[in-house]
């Protein structure tokens, strides 16, 4: 797989109808990026969210904005809840009120055997791709709640076909978390139905972003049915009806985009 993406941006062709805000954790690079993208064209306010570097989150902002979208970038580490409490205060605040949560942030942590993995890689991995998920879920479903006076909304979790798979060769312990999404999304799906949230999974198979290892466009070609990696808008596509009215009787489920694998 050679360095240059194929992925491209689309740019804003008309102007949607507003929508209330959606919070994408991590979406300055890769399927991120790509939702944030399409919420914008889809006439939605969006918060994304970086770790530490605002660069590329500003090079998004920047060039969205430039085209008629309402975004804002904003600091924020997904495993420390007094941050993640901010985030949700702070885009509320520039953005307006709340219809969703998309928790993308997630690392692949370190690609080694389970048997070569520290304690300390293993926690790292954990507190990014479960914790901050359940942490940010949280979050959202407070502000949600028709308990709470809301109007409720819609949580997306990302996970990926890995946790059913088991994962690519040295990342046995990525797929075991993304297992964990899986299993979070049905069960909190079920615990706030009743206060009008909606929760879903999208599991993306192998997909064109810098987070897939050199290997895997010849691993797309081999095992994947279609014979192609996915591009990460294909990936966003599938969050924007998830997100929409036109899923409004889907909860607890995980819609995979994977090309068939």
């Amino acid at each position: 797989m050679t360095s240059a993406r194929r992925y491209s941006a689309s740019p804003i062709k008309e102007t949607p109808m507003e929508k209330n805000l959606v919070i994408v954790t991590g979406g300055a690079r890769g399927i991120g990026r790509a939702i944030a993208e399409k919420l914008v064209q889809e006439g939605y306010a969006v918060a994304i969210t970086y770790t530490s570097s605002s660069t590329r989150a500003d090079e998004v902002v920047s060039r969205l904005q430039g085209e008629g979208g309402r975004i804002r970038a904003f600091q924020a580490d997904v495993t420390n809840p007094a941050q993640i409490a901010k985030l949700f205060d702070d885009a509320i605040s520039a953005l307006g009120p709340l219809h969703g949560l998309v928790n993308n942030a997630g690392i692949t942590g370190t690609q080694a055997p389970i048997a070569d993995q520290t304690p300390e890689d293993l926690n790292k991995l954990i507190a990014t791709n479960i914790t901050g998920s359940l942490i940010a879920a949280g979050e959202a479903a407070r502000r949600l709640s028709t308990e709470a006076g809301a109007l409720g909304g819609v949580i997306i979790n990302i996970s990926s076909v890995a946790a059913r798979l088991g994962g690519l060769s040295g990342l046995v312990a990525y797929a075991t978390t993304k297992g964990a999404i899986e299993t979070f999304t049905k069960g909190f799906a079920n615990e706030v139905a009743r206060n009008g949230i909606r929760v879903n999974a999208v599991a993306p198979g192998l997909t064109d972003t810098e987070m897939v290892p050199a290997e895997a466009a010849q691993a797309a070609e081999k095992y994947v049915p279609m014979g192609r990696m996915g591009e990460p808008s294909e990936i966003a596509e599938a969050v924007a009806f998830l997100l929409s009215d036109k899923a409004s009787y889907i909860t607890g489920t995980t819609l995979t985009v994977s090309g068939g694998r």
